[in-house]
């Protein structure tokens, strides 16, 4: 600790998924105690293999000891052993390590990664991220539109026809839309004109524009290829619904989603085009917070 402070260095490669899981994860600690967060970036393979050899971490020359070194991406598995190995620290990996397990204090792993069992491990329901607990209010629905993935093909007629479909039931309902970097600009002339439909296209949002729709939506459709953002509307505390896309083949990404519908945690359209409505989650999902918790109690009491 530094001062009364914990001190956090967060190693990461920029990926704004990866860059997301950490920060849930520091700002979930800052809810447990008083944290100092410093972020880093990776140095090449070569060089923090290098650095850990001779117990060197430069980029960190000018902070303070780590009490805690959190990474996510396989590009920074090296830098946060080095960092590890020159400064102290506990050092946590939100991902799976494509290196030994045992090198780790500690690894944040999706169920989906299908973990071994490990007293290093902790199994989460999907990846961290930032979202917190919101108020979702009556009558106030959201659209998340992904694009074709290494998981998903896509198809613009299928995905606004299901758009249509529900907006056109659900007319109590008023409605927001956006899409993401990945979504076939085509899709957006295909898309119903509604009163109750507003389209906000990623370009004229900022980076906290799905946060606050998260806070306030009842209702959240997401396409499929979009798990990340699927766990954020659950933990948002959303009813939510997947709007299935065309899938290149079975994954494990796949196969996870496929277990939340099974759960009851998200509704499928074809269960609502039968008549089923959207559900609240059937438990509160903070996951960031538990993992958070759990740290706190192993390594910082």
């Amino acid at each position: 600790m530094q001062g009364n402070a914990c001190v956090v260095w967060c190693i990461t490669d920029n990926k704004p998924g990866h860059h997301n899981q950490l920060r849930g994860l520091t700002m979930a600690l800052q809810r447990e105690l008083s944290v100092q967060v410093h972020w880093l970036a990776p140095l090449g393979p070569t060089a923090a293999v290098w650095n850990w050899l001779r117990r060197r971490f430069p980029a960190g020359r000018d902070l303070p000891d780590p009490t805690l070194v959190l990474a996510a991406g396989h590009a920074t598995h090296w830098a946060a052993l080095a960092a590890r190995r020159a400064r102290g620290g506990k050092l946590i990996l939100l991902m799976r390590p494509t290196l030994p397990l045992e090198w780790f204090d500690l690894c944040i792993v999706p169920e989906h990664d299908s973990p071994p069992q490990a007293p290093n491990i902790i199994v989460t329901q999907g990846v961290l991220n930032a979202i917190e607990a919101g108020r979702p209010q009556p009558g106030r629905g959201l659209f998340l539109i992904g694009g074709p993935s290494r998981h998903h093909q896509w198809s613009d007629s299928l995905v606004a026809n299901q758009v249509n479909a529900i907006v056109s039931r659900e007319t109590h309902r008023t409605w927001r839309l956006t899409t993401s970097r990945r979504t076939p600009v085509t899709l957006l002339s295909r898309l119903p004109r509604a009163p109750n439909l507003d389209v906000i296209p990623v370009d004229q949002t900022d980076r906290d524009w799905v946060p606050r729709e998260l806070s306030v939506a009842e209702h959240v459709w997401v396409t499929e290829d979009s798990v990340s953002m699927v766990y954020e509307a659950l933990t948002a505390g959303a009813s939510v619904g997947i709007l299935p896309v065309p899938r290149r083949h079975s994954s494990r990404v796949v196969r996870g989603l496929d277990r939340l519908r099974a759960q009851g945690w998200v509704t499928g359209f074809a269960d609502w085009e039968a008549g089923q409505s959207l559900r609240p989650p059937p438990q509160p999902l903070a996951e960031a917070d538990r993992c958070a918790h759990v740290i706190y109690e192993r390594f910082l009491r």
